[in-house]
């Protein structure tokens, strides 16, 4: 069993990591685009806030990578990016008015998921945690502070997003693996005991920045 921990954004991420890890990695959460004019077809008032719910999101919507986006709203890179989407609702900045200006365009295009793992990569993790045969995952929740296993074959990845109403981490039976989401962001730390991350990302086709000795939150930001 792994609790649900806590990184400081004023330490290097790697300095605070648990049993044993050496590695980790912050895999971004796809931006969603939702078919043309699906947006219209939901909205009931020009004031209504619409969001896909993860049925909608798994059967209609398709992942957009961070690099795209950056490309179509002529941000520099992700941690440009990072920093747009930390700071949505702060003071508008140049790059903050890039991205915005490209959302408006597309109606049917919204940001990532924020707090929990993006149903997107979520079956990348599930694999990369079975990947040494592991059949068992556990996982720890902090807003109740509940912490439960189940069998891999047994949950679906909407019963697995729905564990936690927020953050959570979860770890493979060994212990080889772990992922968690990171509270008030759009990103998921992945960390491992192997010592080169990058190619268990690679393999996956994972959106990532693999972390080093220096990097922390904060400076990423």
């Amino acid at each position: 069993m792994l609790d649900y921990i806590w990184i400081d954004g004023d330490l290097p991420i790697l300095s605070q990591l648990p049993n044993d890890f050496n590695s980790a990695a912050i895999l971004f959460h796809p931006f969603i685009q939702m078919p043309s004019g699906w947006e219209k077809s939901k909205r009931e008032n020009p004031y209504q806030h619409i969001y896909p719910s993860d049925e909608e999101m798994l059967k209609l919507g398709e992942p957009i990578s961070w690099k795209e986006v950056m490309v179509k709203s002529n941000l520099k890179s992700y941690k440009e990016l990072f920093r747009v989407l930390q700071y949505l609702t702060g003071a508008p900045s140049d790059e903050y008015k890039k991205l915005a200006s490209y959302v408006k365009s597309n109606p049917d295009f919204y940001y990532p998921e924020e707090d929990r793992t993006s149903l997107f990569i979520l079956n990348s993790l599930v694999k990369i945690l079975c990947s040494k045969g592991a059949n068992t995952l556990y996982f720890s929740e902090p807003i109740h502070d509940t912490n439960g296993s189940f069998k891999v074959n047994d949950m679906s990845s909407l019963e697995i997003a729905n564990l936690s109403p927020n953050e959570s981490i979860i770890t493979d039976e060994n212990m080889d693996f772990a992922f968690m989401g990171i509270y008030d962001s759009f990103i998921t730390l992945l960390l491992a005991k192997d010592t080169n991350i990058e190619d268990t990302i690679k393999s996956l086709n994972l959106e990532a920045f693999i972390c080093d000795k220096e990097t922390y939150f904060n400076s990423f930001i």
